[in-house]
């Protein structure tokens, strides 16, 4: 079995709606997000013959995602109620509006659907939202 990891990194807010914790406020991380492909074969096109996949179009296929999330305050849909989403838009804040609460695990498996999409044959995801604390996605 062979396997490639690539990783890459983007910084945005967030926060969880209906959480009593500190994380129900708006904060930041750095999050850092490796992703990791498998497979027995290894191509033998004349360009990538030895290959599972080309690392540049795994690298590229991962930053377009991540530069999607990039510098934005990711939200739940439907959680920025009354007139706050129209005036954090009034102020130039930029937003992605997700439909899951996002959490380190809803995001690890965010990514791995859209890298599936496309058509990275994923394994899995580490999104890591501090140096030490990771969340981990993978299909059985």
């Amino acid at each position: 079995m062979f396997y490639l990891r690539t990783e890459d990194a983007f910084d945005s807010a967030h926060f969880l709606d209906g959480y009593t914790g500190k994380c129900r406020n708006i904060h930041g991380h750095r999050w850092r997000v490796v992703a990791e492909i498998k497979g027995e074969e290894l191509k033998t096109d004349p360009q990538e013959r030895g290959m599972l996949m080309d690392f540049s179009e795994f690298k590229k296929v991962l930053r377009e995602i991540c530069e999607r999330l990039d510098h934005k305050l990711i939200a739940e849909q439907g959680t920025l109620t009354g007139t706050l989403k129209e005036e954090f838009e009034k102020m130039g804040f930029a937003l992605v509006e997700v439909p899951f609460r996002p959490t380190s695990e809803e995001l690890a498996r965010y990514f791995f659907k859209e890298l599936k999409t496309s058509g990275v044959a994923i394994s899995r995801v580490e999104m890591y939202e501090t140096p030490t604390n990771c969340a981990i996605y993978e299909e059985t």
